[in-house]
C-alpha cells in the first residue's frame, strides 16, 4: 500500500475556508472576525458561515479567506486558538 501525499495548495488560494469553534459568548465572534481580519484583510464578511450547537453552548464560525501562504495560515491558527474561548481551529 501506498501512502498518498496531501494535495499541495497553491497560493494564493482565493476562497480557502477557515473553521473555528469554541464557547459562546457575546463577544466570541467579534474576537475571531477582529483576528481573522488582521491576517486576512478586506475578507468578505457578509460571507460567514456560523452556526450554534442545539444547547447553545459552542459556535462554529467559517470564514473564506484569500490565503497567501504557510506563514499566513500558520500565524492565523495560532491567534485563533490564543483566544480563551476557541477550542478548535480547521
Amino acid at each position: 500500500m501506498t501512502q498518498q501525499e496531501p494535495p499541495k495548495i497553491e497560493f494564493p488560494c482565493a476562497d480557502y475556508p477557515v473553521k473555528i469553534m469554541g464557547e459562546h459568548s457575546d463577544i466570541y465572534q467579534e474576537r475571531v472576525l477582529e483576528v481573522v481580519e488582521k491576517h486576512a484583510p478586506g475578507f468578505d464578511r457578509k460571507r460567514i458561515g456560523i452556526k450554534t450547537s442545539s444547547k447553545g453552548s459552542f459556535r462554529s464560525i467559517t470564514v473564506l479567506i484569500t490565503a497567501t501562504g504557510v506563514e499566513q495560515l500558520h500565524a492565523l491558527h495560532m491567534d485563533l486558538k490564543a483566544i480563551a474561548e476557541t477550542k478548535m481551529v480547521l
